[in-house]
């Protein structure tokens, strides 16, 4: 595997070097770089700085990057498959029409960041900080958002198949629509279950939720 630091990334980009495979950019600073159609390919980018870069369209497969910083970076149209983005910063970051797909987010703080048409798919999410993330009228799979904080995100008209919610934050999040039948739920509190008002929800999942209550079904 080839390290690279940033004199010799620039220097591959003077060259117009479009893919990197199996390289070594951990603790690398990539800050600000324009790395915009870039393919990242099997590489390691673990606590690697890229604060505003641009990463439009740019291709993540097979990818490490635990720990990496994009605060406020450019990732529009970027995607990002079968990759451990465990704990990265995305803060302030655009992630407009962005793809993550197959990958570990736990950890993962989107807080701030503009997410318009952001897609996840087959992803662990958990503990990700993901307050406001619009998922209306969004068809979700296999999404592990479990001890997620999920506050004010907007689930309106949404479906969730393959999901979990347990110990998820849901303060002022919105459920109108939302078919949940396919999710994990878990169990809460009085206060937490009525953010589900106007959701559609599996008799068993009502039992369990009933649970929470110290209310049992006969």
């Amino acid at each position: 595997m080839q390290t690279l630091d940033r004199h010799a990334i620039q220097a591959d980009l003077d060259k117009h070097r479009k893919a990197f495979d199996h390289c070594d950019f951990s603790d690398a600073d990539l800050s600000k770089l324009d790395l915009s159609a870039i393919v990242f390919s099997d590489c390691i980018l673990d606590r690697a700085d890229c604060r505003g870069a641009v990463l439009c369209g740019s291709l993540w497969t097979n990818c490490k990057a635990s720990g990496a910083s994009f605060l406020a970076a450019d990732c529009s149209e970027a995607r990002f498959a079968h990759s451990n983005l465990a704990n990265t910063n995305w803060r302030g970051a655009r992630l407009s029409s962005a793809r993550f797909e197959d990958s570990k987010l736990t950890g993962a703080d989107f807080s701030e960041a503009r997410l318009l048409a952001i897609h996840f798919e087959r992803c662990l999410l958990v503990s990700a900080n993901l307050r406001g993330i619009s998922f209306r009228k969004n068809e979700l799979h296999g999404l592990d958002l479990s001890d997620a904080d999920l506050g004010g995100a907007d689930f309106r008209d949404a479906v969730l198949v393959d999901c979990r919610l347990r110990g998820a934050s849901l303060k002022a999040a919105m459920f109108s629509g939302a078919d949940l039948r396919g999710c994990d739920l878990g169990r809460y509190s009085l206060s937490e279950a009525q953010t589900l008002s106007g959701a559609t929800i599996s008799a068993s999942q009502a039992t369990e939720l009933l649970a929470g209550f110290d209310i049992h079904v006969a």
